[in-house]
């Protein structure tokens, strides 16, 4: 690490993505939570777990929070989100960043480990079109560990439901639009931010060049991730936590 580098308060950085994600998210914790409920109820509290499209560590920081002896790998291919977190892991042996396309066929033999005993994974893959989507849920199939358990908590949509997932869009972001007014970073401002750091202006620059400025994924229904994940090799799937917008999904191996 640079001495520059060295020298960044990566707690901080830490802080405010949460920050910015709790302005789209505010029952994130609330995920979190049941997410760690679920892996102790499954894998007990020393579990290796597969922190996948792991950003600046948000999971892994509450794993090992919670559980102070299990490992966590982290995978990313966001050059700046990752700079954070290798910066805020540093030093801490439990943890491993390994930077992966996740559309790469090749991806897990960057891995430390052949299995695990969770796949956690939360506001990320919505990234990705359907097709890589299930290609990806078919490799965690071999990396899951027999009795252990994926979980995916993203937007889930009900194509069934266009006028409850209006009204509940309408309400989410007039309350989104008062936080701004009160101060809150959304997405675009902290990258503005990030681009202006010294330490993470070189890895912004280069994570826009790799993503662009959105997602162009699909955001499918909670039974389609269920289905794609039993076909993937898991014997059961269903959710285990749900808000108006967002579904928790655990896959049983």
């Amino acid at each position: 690490m640079t001495e520059t580098a060295a020298g960044t308060d990566w707690r901080a950085w830490q802080e405010s993505w949460d920050r910015q994600q709790e302005w789209y998210m505010p029952d994130r914790e609330e995920r979190f939570r049941v997410m760690l409920d679920m892996v102790e109820a499954f894998t007990g509290p020393a579990p290796r777990v597969l922190d996948l499209a792991c950003g600046t560590g948000s999971i892994t920081k509450r794993l090992l929070d919670r559980f102070p002896d299990a490992v966590s790998t982290g995978v990313d291919l966001d050059p700046a989100l990752l700079t954070i977190a290798e910066g805020y892991f540093a030093g801490d042996e439990r943890v491993t960043f390994v930077r992966a396309d996740l559309t790469d066929p090749q991806w897990v033999r960057a891995l430390p480990y052949e299995t695990y005993d969770a796949v956690l994974t939360a506001t990320a893959l919505h990234w990705l079109r359907l097709e890589p989507l299930a290609a990806l849920y078919g490799q965690l199939g071999g990396l899951v560990r027999e009795g252990g358990v994926l979980m995916n908590a993203d937007r889930m949509r009900d194509p069934a439901t266009p006028r409850i997932d209006a009204a509940e869009r309408a309400h989410r972001h007039a309350a989104m639009d008062r936080a701004r007014a009160g101060g809150a970073l959304d997405w675009a401002a902290w990258w503005d931010l990030a681009a202006e750091d010294p330490v993470l202006a070189a890895p912004t620059a280069e994570r826009f060049a790799i993503y662009g400025e959105h997602a162009e994924g699909d955001t499918p229904s909670l039974e389609w991730h269920a289905r794609t994940l039993r076909e993937a090799g898991f014997a059961e799937a269903r959710a285990v936590w749900s808000s108006p917008s967002d579904a928790l999904v655990l896959a049983l191996k």
